[in-house]
């Protein structure tokens, strides 16, 4: 900390704002507790006299906001703030945040507890955290296994310090959220106005020229080269970059079902589909490019090809089993790295280049051969395919710059083959347990400004989203989306794995599938009425287009909208 001038009757909660500051946070996404009085005392005074501050969500609930703040960072890949409440607000939290944590977000969760329990000097805390809120340990030790990094801020005058460490520490690779506990009676201890220095960007590394010239010597011999990738797409740069390397070596892009943001370009020719099983026999080296879990089962080893990871961290400290079977690494920055290699494609084998394009341009062709084929089925199907809703989606949306979040199980394969998403930024799927889509397609409508959001999700993920806190936020921030509800009335993959366990079980000879059944619920659109939001539910095909095109425009001018498609599997 720098020193300045002292500012007396301040407190702890303008030590956080004063750090948020520092740390650059645009926003400090808050699901409300009894302990932020000082902070939200703090940004009415700044707001009285014109001082800083980011700006502050109030959210009513620790999904919606921590799910928000995901979104945010998918886009805008910097740090911000989140505040839930007490131990128990982090657990309600727990899911989201251990989803950004796969997703690589990097924010500041804190939450607090009290250290006196009413019997020290100063304020009374509140009887409620001597008799429920506290936790054994403190809530820092439950945030350990879902955060990337997790203590306690055990004074005022380390407070701004500790939260831009804890943002530094988020922000780099492998970015993640950090979280801190902040003790009620350190939020309401006079601070003497000693602020942080605003934090930067992290510093970019780089493999050397020894590393990387080897792996081209590698790629100038491999007849049948082939990259993989789940989240090249989410480094900055790193959609450019990987589309700028696979084209000055004319290698095809796998994106396996396990990637989960727009990487490559889905229309490219070079775009070798999501399936690497015909590479396993295949390929002779595999560039595994910010590729966390490759193959499964995970001992299912490639038959001859050799292994190359470009990943800034390969080995994923929160990933509990992990095989790459790497024969080398290069782990500086993936976007460095790769445009190094891309400047390296030279002295290639005319003959060798020209068959693998020859096979990639074939296989692209039948792709989109395939593609065009279930679209034509799908058209002409009584009810509503799933694969009509995604190609719909695409038809409408097209030149409009749209960003697809995704948070259907049994149908995201759908959604990705045939929304056929192709630039940067374009396509997220959410990570972590479901119920989450909601607020993260708010996060990403909060940093996309104008491009049109539109959020897939599936009946079932549909119900385990906080639907209500949601709503409000859409509205009391301005934030319309397009929700489009895949609802097959049934929890379909808890349905296919019984079926797939015990195909010849009792559930099979009885027709009692337990666990599955959602025909019970009432119209999803309508949770959305109360709010003035745009609803439709549509079960017929020539309504699904009109039906669309109404809730887009209603997007477009300015309102939510959801559309509850009944679809046939």
């Amino acid at each position: 900390m720098t020193d300045t001038k002292n500012t007396p009757g301040v407190d702890g909660g303008d030590a956080v704002v004063s750090a948020f500051n520092a740390v650059g946070a645009d926003y400090i996404f808050c699901s409300s507790g009894s302990e932020w009085a000082p902070v939200w005392e703090s940004l009415a005074r700044r707001h009285r006299d014109g001082e800083p501050a980011p700006e502050y969500l109030d959210l009513t609930h620790e999904t919606v906001a921590v799910g928000m703040a995901t979104g945010y960072g998918l886009v805008t890949r910097r740090p911000q703030g989140v505040l839930l409440h007490a131990a128990p607000g982090l657990l309600q939290g727990s899911m989201a945040v251990h989803g950004a944590l796969l997703a690589g977000v990097p924010m500041v969760v804190t939450s607090s507890e009290s250290t006196t329990y009413g019997d020290g000097p100063g304020q009374d805390p509140g009887g409620q955290w001597y008799r429920n809120l506290s936790i054994v340990g403190g809530p820092h030790q439950i945030a350990q296994p879902f955060t990337k990094w997790s203590t306690e801020a055990a004074s005022v005058h380390t407070l701004p310090t500790m939260i831009t460490r804890a943002a530094e520490l988020a922000w780099r690779a492998p970015a993640g959220p950090a979280y801190l506990n902040i003790p009620l009676e350190i939020l309401l201890e006079e601070w003497d106005g000693r602020q942080a220095k605003p934090i930067v960007p992290p510093g970019s590394t780089h493999s050397s020229p020894e590393e990387v010239d080897p792996v081209a010597q590698m790629i100038r011999e491999a007849k049948n080269p082939v990259i993989v990738t789940e989240t090249a797409g989410r480094e900055a740069g790193g959609f450019e970059a990987l589309v700028a390397f696979a084209e000055a070596w004319n290698i095809p892009v796998v994106e396996p079902d396990s990637a989960v943001c727009g990487n490559f370009p889905r229309t490219h020719p070079l775009h070798a589909g999501s399936d690497i099983g015909p590479w396993m026999d295949e390929a002779d080296l595999i560039l595994l490019v910010n590729c966390r879990a490759p193959f499964y089962p995970p001992s299912r080893r490639p038959s001859k090809a050799q292994i190359v990871v470009i990943d800034e961290v390969p080995q994923r400290p929160h990933v509990v089993y992990q095989v790459l079977f790497a024969d080398r690494y290069l782990e500086g920055n993936v976007a460095n790295t790769l445009r190094q290699l891309a400047k390296r494609a030279k002295d290639l084998d005319v003959a060798a280049v020209t068959a693998r394009r020859a096979a990639q341009e074939e296989r692209h062709a039948d792709e989109q051969a395939a593609i065009a084929a279930a679209e034509a089925k799908a058209a002409q199907a009584e009810g509503i395919d799933p694969v009509l809703v995604a190609a719909t989606l695409r038809k409408l949306l097209d030149g409009q710059d749209a960003i697809v979040v995704d948070e259907t199980i049994t149908h995201s394969r759908v959604v990705k083959r045939h929304a056929l998403t192709s630039d940067p930024d374009s396509y997220f799927y959410v990570q972590g347990g479901l119920g989450q889509g909601i607020a993260v397609a708010l996060g990403v409508k909060l940093a996309a400004g104008d491009r049109p959001v539109v959020l897939t999700i599936g009946d079932g993920a549909f119900t385990y989203n906080p639907v209500i806190q949601s709503y409000d936020a859409a509205n009391a921030y301005g934030l319309p989306v397009l929700i489009v509800v895949f609802n097959n009335r049934v929890y379909k993959s808890m349905n296919l794995n019984h079926r797939r366990f015990y195909p010849n079980g009792a559930a099979a000879d009885t027709g009692e599938w337990l666990g599955t059944d959602l025909h019970r619920l009432p119209r999803l659109a309508q949770f959305a009425e109360p709010f003035g939001m745009h609803t439709e539910t549509v079960d017929a095909p020539d309504a699904l287009a009109p039906a669309l095109e109404r809730a887009l425009k209603a997007v477009a001018e300015g309102t939510t909208a959801v559309v509850d498609v009944l679809v046939t599997r």
